[in-house]
């Protein structure tokens, strides 16, 4: 269900399901069948770590999840100020969901700045956990209160919880040997204490990751520890918190395996692992750190027992340039990215194209133009990956639609450059790469099998009967051309960027043979088999809604709530958008309305326009945020009844 979010203030749609009472003068304990909790404070608050390991509690619990961390670009914005709010949102539920929340339900606001920035997203009787101490008069006025919100009666119609979270948590500490600034430090382990009391969350995995994580310094790990513990006892005993609240596993929202929680990035990491020992390559990543790409450089560069070689070059151009040599030599090369990297690539892609030879683009995408909003997701880089070169160089597209199918996109943008030496985008998003979810590990034998021949012989002959080797005498049916290791005897063959003549790669200037390989290699792309797009029309509608990468979690979500309220709508989610699946016109022809919501100014609604020549209605957002399924909701309501 995706229907209006449940409340712990019991303000929205009649969420808690039942409610139990404990032994006589216990505190009350409420079921709820799902929550949305927003932590918020100073960039160095600590929220990102603090709603992580919420979020890997809630996972192990077996709750079904949703993340959407919100942090500034700056390594350190201005303290107190609202550019410098971080936020870490988590959704968590009894039950199947696809995104982070529209609105929170719960708000933990570290200072006065991330109230203000935050409030107006909390649904009138949400919970509001304030940390009194910071609410002092400069701090508000810093972010514009001329008096404090705690008195004014602004905030009458929520439900405020104001806690001296730094004050108690030097309490708490008192008896280590820290200084007040070393203790203050903690205030975050306090609060999720006291929110995993509320929750009912574990609490055994965040003690072991804060000795894991202070393995080095005892009397730190032991600090927040004895913190985290302070929050929870806190919860327990003060007459503020009346009642706590449980959110049973979702039981039947998985199938049955092994399941973990999982960002974007890190599965994109450990599915590019998982195709290199599927195709028995090693992994090569030539790559230059940039927001929000990088993880996947720390990630990978962990795995050299997998045979991972990690390079990290002085510049973009540098990265790809090492991952094109590494392909060129035999092994699955990738390089990393976002949108201001990929226009620095885009030379050497086109030699990629040229040389025919497989290599990975991982473009995670954020805002723009040009540096734009490196901590913020859009969809904006897709025309650029279909276009964003010079001559015809075309290339496939493949896009995940949620954190955990960043690993199965990853295999598939494998596969097809691969079995067709060629690059291929991989369009992520941040959106994506920084949310979680869980996943399920799959079992070995369920992986395709990646593996590829490399040439060994000659594999042409002469009129006079000489064998000789071809380097673009192609597959039949992939188009491919043989993929010869360099030291192979006999293989020696050219490369370069200028034009190769068909069969020989001989240089060529002949107007017909550039003709004959740019249609080829057009050809190439056109014929990969990638399967038919599967649309989820139970009711036989008149709209049809088509998505793409991220968009997926908030369309299905949207389009969930209009079924749930009688109305009909079809929904179709591309994963391939080069080439698009061969049944995607005949999808298209069957309904009189197409709505296409995108995180940019419509680059698919225009692609989709131009090819098929249909009107598609575009719906779109650029501000840096996924959409909000209540915000779809009523776009897609207004399609259909138009």
């Amino acid at each position: 269900m995706t229907s209006q979010v449940s409340s712990p203030a019991e303000q929205a749609d009649g969420a808690v399901v039942g409610e139990q009472r404990e032994a006589a003068g216990a505190k009350d304990v409420r079921r709820l069948d799902r929550v949305i909790i927003r932590f918020a404070g100073d960039s160095g608050d600590g929220m990102q770590l603090t709603g992580d390991r919420f979020t890997s509690e809630t996972a192990s619990f077996g709750n079904d999840l949703s993340t959407l961390p919100n942090f500034p670009a700056e390594i350190r914005a201005p303290a107190g100020t609202l550019p410098g709010v971080s936020s870490f949102q988590l959704h968590f539920a009894d039950h199947d969901i696809l995104t982070p929340g529209d609105a929170p339900n719960v708000l933990v606001a570290m200072n006065p700045a991330a109230l203000k920035a935050n409030i107006g997203d909390l649904p009138r009787g949400a919970e509001v956990i304030v940390n009194t101490d910071e609410f002092t008069r400069r701090a508000m006025q810093k972010v514009g209160y001329e008096r404090s919100p705690l008195e004014d009666g602004s905030l009458d119609g929520y439900h405020v919880h104001p806690v001296p979270l730094t004050t108690l948590t030097v309490e708490a500490l008192k008896d280590f040997d820290l200084t007040r600034k070393e203790a203050e430090r903690s205030k975050n382990m306090f609060a999720l204490g006291l929110l995993s009391w509320m929750y009912h969350r574990p609490t055994q995995g965040t003690e072991r990751f804060l000795q894991s994580k202070f393995a080095k310094k005892p009397d730190i790990a032991a600090a927040n520890i004895a913190a985290f513990r302070a929050g929870w006892n806190f919860g327990e005993t003060t007459e503020d918190f009346a009642v706590s609240y449980e959110v049973a596993p979702a039981a039947t929202a998985f199938p049955p395996g092994v399941y973990r929680n999982i960002s974007g990035n890190l599965a994109l990491s450990y599915g590019l692992i998982a195709a290199s020992r599927q195709a028995d390559l090693p992994l090569y990543l030539g790559s230059y750190p940039i927001t929000p790409a990088s993880d996947i450089l720390h990630e990978l560069s962990r795995h050299k027992n997998f045979g991972v070689r990690t390079f990290q070059a002085e510049d973009e151009i540098a990265g790809i340039g090492a991952a094109l040599g590494a392909a060129f030599g035999g092994s699955l090369a990738v390089t990393t990215t976002s949108g201001p990297g990929v226009a620095l690539k885009s030379e050497t892609i086109g030699l990629a194209v040229s040389l025919e030879l497989p290599l990975l683009i991982v473009d995670i995408q954020r805002g723009g133009p040009s540096t734009g909003l490196p901590t913020k997701t859009e969809q904006a880089d897709l025309l650029q990956a279909m276009f964003g070169r010079n001559g015809e160089a075309p290339v496939p597209v493949v896009a995940p639609r949620t954190p955990a199918d960043c690993f199965d996109a990853a295999l598939e943008a494998a596969r097809i450059a691969l079995a067709y030496r060629t690059p291929v985008f991989l369009l992520s998003d941040g959106y994506l790469a920084n949310g979680s979810e869980p996943w399920r590990i799959p079992e070995l034998e369920e992986l395709p099998d990646l593996r590829v021949q490399f040439a060994q012989g000659p594999n042409h002959t002469l009129d006079d009967g000489t064998a000789v080797f071809w380097p673009y005498k192609r597959d039949p049916h992939t188009l491919a051309r043989p993929w010869a290791v360099p030291g192979t005897p006999g293989l020696e063959h050219r490369i370069g960027g200028i034009e190769k003549q068909d069969g020989t790669g001989n240089i060529s200037y002949d107007p017909a043979n550039h003709d004959f390989m740019v249609r080829t290699r057009q050809a190439k792309i056109d014929g990969i088999d990638v399967p038919d797009l599967h649309v989820d029309d139970p009711d036989s509608a008149r709209t049809l809604v088509l998505g793409w990468g991220s968009t997926y979690g908030p369309i299905t979500a949207a389009v969930r709530r209009i079924r749930k309220e009688g109305g009909r709508i079809a929904q179709a989610h591309l994963r391939h958008l080069n080439p698009f699946p061969r049944n995607l016109g005949s999808v298209l022809e069957r309904y009189d309305k197409v709505v296409i919501p995108e995180m940019n100014l419509g680059q698919l609604a225009t692609l989709i326009r131009a090819k098929y020549l249909v009107d598609a209605h575009s719906y779109n957002q650029v501000n840096g945020m996924p959409f909000k399924a209540e915000q779809l909701a009523s776009a897609l309501k207004e399609a259909i009844d138009d």
